[in-house]
């Protein structure tokens, strides 16, 4: 089931926000489906109310080079939007490169044009992406190293990452243009960074946030 949008006349003049907690829908949530991407042991995402977390394991050799192999978990949206939420990994790991990422995916194909920020176990954040299908990934660095609370936001075609903790002002790392057309896959993602292995990640806090149509009018 796709998201809905519960908008009242004074909250067309608020950005449209769609909560984990307020859009439950069995084990995903906000989200509407769930998929293996590329060559990855099976993963899984459970949604649990009680927590309004999201329990997600995946398992994949990498998201990098001209595709990927991951865990993840989505929602397909058209227009400007971020993606919001606290991340941790609940177990230690031999993975330094294990990666729980937020990601807006233009197809489900692993070799699919993306972007999407993502945390490392050894801690270190940054904005991932694929310009065209089946290029090359790059990346930019943030300056934020083991911060819990990650935010990608699309703006047009421009994609910029932020980071920091709960409570706080996110930090941007530079941000990349990508040309996406509508409407984008948006979700989370957990990669093992091992084919034979899968690594789990919990993401709380999430939500989407889109401009109300009053605010698109404008522009």
């Amino acid at each position: 089931m796709h998201a809905h949008y519960l908008l009242t006349a004074a909250a067309l003049l608020l950005p449209v926000v769609i909560f984990a907690q307020q859009q439950m829908s069995g084990a995903s949530g906000i989200f509407s489906g769930s998929t293996e991407i590329g060559t990855t042991r099976k993963g899984a995402t459970v949604y649990v109310p009680a927590s309004c977390e999201y329990q997600v394991t995946g398992g994949g050799a990498d998201i990098w080079g001209k595709a990927d192999d991951f865990h993840f978990t989505w929602v397909r949206l058209s227009g400007d939007l971020s993606l919001t939420a606290d991340i941790r990994f609940p177990a230690s790991s031999p993975e330094a490169l294990r990666k729980a990422v937020l990601m807006i995916r233009q197809s489900l194909d692993p070799g699919s044009a993306y972007a999407d920020a993502a945390i490392h176990g050894d801690g270190h954040i940054n904005l991932q992406f694929r310009v065209v299908d089946g290029g090359k990934t790059d990346d930019t660095l943030s300056t934020q190293h083991g911060s819990t609370r990650l935010r990608i936001e699309r703006k047009g075609n421009l994609f910029t990452v932020f980071s920091g903790e709960p409570g706080q002002a996110l930090v941007p790392a530079p941000a990349m243009t990508i040309v996406m057309k509508d409407p984008v896959y948006v979700g989370i993602g957990v990669c093992a960074h091992n084919a034979n292995a899968v690594e789990k990640a919990i993401f709380s806090n999430v939500k989407i946030e889109q401009p109300s149509q009053q605010e698109v009018n404008k522009k």
